[in-house]
């Protein structure tokens, strides 16, 4: 039985010519031996759909070798630092994420690609034990997907040896989102602007991280594997 996952396989060598299109998508049926018909009931975005489990299979891989790394002598910077590395070690084909990122930059696609990168961020702060239930579990997600969002960027065009350029610029990110939290943190100290940070955050413990909704609700799907 042919599933997404076959068909993402036969894809990608076709998605290095044609990038994420329709002509890689029927090729990719034609590999399998499907009619196009047959392609588009497993992915009925077509080629966006395989895009999409491009990623999310990266984030599976990555959660994977992030349960199985000794984290315990790291400082937490360290280790989301770490994360992200893995994160691009489990990228398969370069030449893949490099389409991705032309597709996802299009107007109509951003919302799809920006999701993703979240859906990355949401995965790396998940497996490192974030249990954060408010404002923060926001500001934390969306300050990992900026950082990851230039890392990749930075990465497609590095190449040093072992991509070692990268792995400092990654540090050096990292770096910048440890001095925003200490910034943060010395608002509350600071006497002149207490008052201002208290009152913030009586405002933001309003704000809660989202549940997960009811599986059986209109409107979504799965992509089946």
């Amino acid at each position: 039985m042919t599933t997404a996952l076959t068909l993402l396989e036969a894809i990608l060598p076709h998605v290095a010519f044609d990038g994420w299109s329709d002509e890689a998508f029927f090729a990719a049926a034609e590999d399998c031996d499907l009619t196009k018909d047959d392609a588009r009931a497993i992915c009925p975005r077509g080629a966006v759909d395989l895009a999409v489990l491009f990623h999310t299979e990266g984030d599976v891989a990555m959660v994977a070798a992030l349960a199985a790394a000794d984290l315990s002598d790291m400082r937490f910077r360290d280790k989301v630092a770490h994360a992200v590395r893995l994160r691009l070690d489990a990228v398969t084909d370069k030449e893949a994420v490099r389409r991705g990122s032309v597709l996802f930059a299009l107007p109509h696609m951003a919302p799809i690609g920006s999701k993703l990168i979240w859906g990355t961020a949401d995965a790396i702060w998940t497996a490192l034990g974030d249990r954060s239930d408010d404002v923060n579990w926001y500001t934390k997600r969306a300050t990992l997907s900026a950082v990851y969002g230039s890392v990749v960027l930075y990465w497609l065009g590095d190449d040093s040896p072992d991509h070692s350029a990268t792995d400092e610029f990654i540090d050096r990110r990292i770096e910048n989102v440890m001095q925003f939290e200490t910034f943060k943190a010395a608002l509350n100290k600071n006497p002149l602007t207490k008052p201002f940070a208290s009152a913030l955050g009586q405002f933001t413990s309003r704000i809660k991280a989202p549940t997960a909704p009811p599986s059986d609700l209109p409107g979504s799907w799965d992509l089946p594997s």
